[in-house]
This record gives C-alpha cells, sequence and structure tokens, in this order.
C-alpha cells in the first residue's frame, strides 16, 4: 500500500516537474522574436545550419545514452522501485533548476559558449552514472545530468530558431529529425557495447568520446550570441506562451507514454511476450524519426496550422486503434501512427513560440493505477484532439 502511495506521489511530482520544464522552453524559445541574426563572413550560414544539426544529434544521442545505463545503476546502489522513482525524479529536478537560466546565460555567453559548457558537463557526469554506487553520489551525478541536459536543449532550440529565422524556410523538424537519430544511435551504442560485453563505464566513455569529438569538429560554428545587443533577462511565461507550452506537454505526454508504456501495453493487454514488447516503441520512434527528417518540406506544402491539426488527429487515432482493435499487429499499427503525427508537433509549436509577439510518462501510470492502461492511452488521445482543436490559435 505504502509502496503505491510512494508511486503515485512521485508520478504527480515528475509530471508537475516536466509542464514546469516545457513552459521554461517555451518562455525562453518566445523570447527569440527580439533576437536578430547577425551574419559572420567567418562562418558561412550553411555551416553553421550543419553545426545546429549536430548539436541536437549530441542532445539525443547523450539523453538516451543514459537509458540503458538505469538497470545498472539500480542494481550497484541496491535500490527498489519506490527508491529508483525517486532517484530518477533528480533528472528532472536539476532541468527544473536550469532552463529558467539557460535564455538568460545564453545571451550573455553566446550560444556557442553555453553548448560548449554543457555539452563537457555531460560529458563528465556520465562516467560518474556508469560508475557510483550510492544513492546520494548518483543523485548529485543525475541532477548535474538533468541541469545539463536541459540546458543544452532550451540553447540549441534558441539556436535552431535563430538559424531558421536566417533561412528563410522551414528547417525546425529537421533539426529535431536529428535529435531523434542522436537517440536512436545512442541507445543501440551503448545497448550493444553492453550486450558485447563492456562495462557501464567503458560504454559511457565511448560515447564521452563522439559526443567530444562531435563538439571539437562543429563546436566552432555554433552562433557565437544568443540575442540582440547580449541583452540577457530571465523571460516570463504569459498568454500564448502557456497555451503552447501546454500544447507541447500534451504531445510531450503522448511521446512519454509510448516511450514508458508501450511495452508493457503489448505484454498486459495483448500477449506479447517480454521479448518482442520492445518492437512497440522501436516502430514508434523510425516513424517519428522519419516524419522529422522529411517534416521541413510538409511545414513548407502544408503549413504549420495543418500540420499540427492533421499530425494530433492522426496521433489520436493512433491511440485509439492500438486500445480498440485487439490483435497485436493492429496496436503496432497504432504506434506508427502516433510516431507520425507526434512527429511534427513539437517542431511547429517551438517555432510559433520564436515567431510570435506576446512529457509525461509517469502520469500515464498514474492514471493506469486508477484506472485501466486502455483508459489511460484514450486519455491521451482525448487531449491530443485538444491541441487539435487549437491548431488554428497556436500556429497563424
Amino acid at each position: 500500500m505504502h509502496r503505491a502511495v510512494r508511486q503515485e506521489r512521485d508520478a504527480i511530482i515528475m509530471s508537475v516537474l516536466t509542464m514546469m520544464e516545457t513552459i521554461d522552453a517555451i518562455s525562453m524559445i518566445a523570447s527569440i522574436n527580439k533576437f536578430t541574426y547577425r551574419p559572420s563572413s567567418m562562418t558561412p550560414v550553411r555551416l553553421q545550419q550543419i553545426s545546429t544539426r549536430v548539436a541536437f544529434f549530441i542532445a539525443g544521442f547523450a539523453l538516451a545514452a543514459w537509458a540503458p545505463l538505469v538497470p545498472f545503476a539500480k542494481d550497484r546502489a541496491g535500490l527498489d522501485e519506490a527508491a529508483l522513482g525517486l532517484l530518477l525524479l533528480c533528472f528532472g529536478a536539476g532541468s527544473i533548476v536550469s532552463m529558467p537560466l539557460a535564455g538568460t546565460l545564453a545571451s550573455r555567453l553566446g550560444c556557442r559558449a553555453m553548448i560548449a559548457a554543457t555539452t563537457i558537463l555531460i560529458s563528465i557526469t556520465l562516467p560518474f552514472l556508469a560508475c557510483v554506487d550510492s544513492f546520494s553520489a548518483l543523485a548529485a551525478a543525475l541532477l548535474l545530468f538533468g541541469a545539463a541536459v536541459g540546458t543544452v536543449d532550451v540553447v540549441v532550440n534558441i539556436q535552431a530558431v535563430i538559424v531558421e529565422r536566417a533561412s528563410g524556410r522551414s528547417m525546425m523538424s529537421g533539426f529535431h529529425g536529428l535529435f531523434s537519430v542522436g537517440g536512436i544511435v545512442g541507445a543501440l551504442s551503448v545497448s550493444s557495447l553492453l550486450f558485447l560485453g563492456a562495462s557501464p563505464l567503458i560504454a559511457t566513455l565511448a560515447v564521452v568520446g563522439v559526443i567530444l569529438a562531435l563538439l571539437a569538429g562543429f563546436g566552432k560554428h555554433l552562433l557565437p550570441y544568443g540575442s540582440h545587443g547580449g541583452e540577457a533577462r530571465l523571460i516570463l511565461p504569459r498568454g500564448p506562451v502557456l497555451t503552447l507550452g501546454l500544447l507541447c506537454f500534451i504531445t510531450f505526454l503522448a511521446e512519454g507514454a509510448m516511450l514508458d508504456w508501450s511495452a508493457v501495453f503489448l505484454t498486459s493487454r495483448r500477449g506479447v511476450t517480454p521479448g518482442q514488447a520492445g518492437f512497440g516503441y522501436a516502430v514508434f520512434a523510425i516513424a517519428m524519426t522519419l516524419g522529422r527528417l522529411n517534416g521541413d518540406r510538409c511545414v513548407q506544402a502544408l503549413g504549420g496550422k495543418r500540420i499540427l491539426l492533421f499530425g494530433s488527429l492522426c496521433a489520436a487515432a493512433g491511440l485509439a486503434v492500438a486500445v480498440l482493435v485487439p490483435i497485436p499487429a493492429a496496436a503496432l499499427v497504432g504506434f506508427v501512427l502516433v510516431g507520425v503525427g507526434c512527429s511534427n508537433l513539437v517542431p511547429v509549436l517551438y517555432s510559433a513560440a520564436g515567431s510570435q509577439s506576446a512529457m509525461p510518462a509517469a502520469l500515464i501510470g498514474f492514471v493506469a493505477q486508477a484506472a485501466t492502461l486502455s483508459i489511460a492511452f484514450m486519455g491521451v488521445a482525448t487531449l491530443l484532439l485538444l491541441v487539435a482543436r487549437s491548431s488554428h490559435v497556436a500556429v497563424r
């Protein structure tokens, strides 16, 4: 009984943290409407676009490298599930502390310096997460890791909005597509190294080597500024920014449902073996990545409003298919639809935040305990309909 209460408490805390992180990120990006692009004769626009893609790849690569390490950290520290849930909250806590400051620091120091500094911090904390064996040490390392990842997330999107605006065309989906590619490569790389017998420390050192090599090769082409005239101030969310933040939160909730609950749904509701249940998230991730890599052309052809409308409807339909058609193949088709539908929602919303002038999975667990996992999935589908209904307000 006490364990269930602790799990519900952690779920609520994680939900609140994710909502706050989303609003913080949107607020920072919304402030870019006052930023201006200052071309440099020494750094061609093309190289800045490539470096932005590499920065998104690094962010996804580093974040995904942590996921396969979680079971090892749990075993080393001798944690039960409740203690592990509390430990994982440190990541969100680190992010929520750093994200409100990220935009201000980027405007003072520039995107290049901030991305470089936080990438180095990620490279330092990852090996610690792979070898420390006490709850307190893991909590401290995860707090710093979350702060670094949260800062990178905000600053790369600031860079992305400035570079996209300078290009005069939609590029945000492609940038986020590289984040997805980085996530797939990071998870597969670490998982493969661990499968081949490498220790968690060796696997993370290999990841750090790749991260630092990419930073050394492309970091010099990142923007040396982050705002107009070096102005630095905290941005308080208000008006349409709060709306955009809420819509992003709903999208992250759907993505988190796939990450943490697709395998559970397939095993508990569709009778799929645990060894095959991972295919649910795999098809979702592949569909999302392909959708994002082709998203810029879709946004240019259809416009952000239609992408937001049809994408959210597609994702909602996918969840409905997975729940209402009681065969495993239909669930996989539904997860593909969720991936395709969600793929460009956040990029479009981030672009809207940058041009306006004025995730979480734990919540699924909380609802699933109160009802059933199928009802929880349908609840997310209903929220996605709210995103579709708001498309004409969020994107003009």
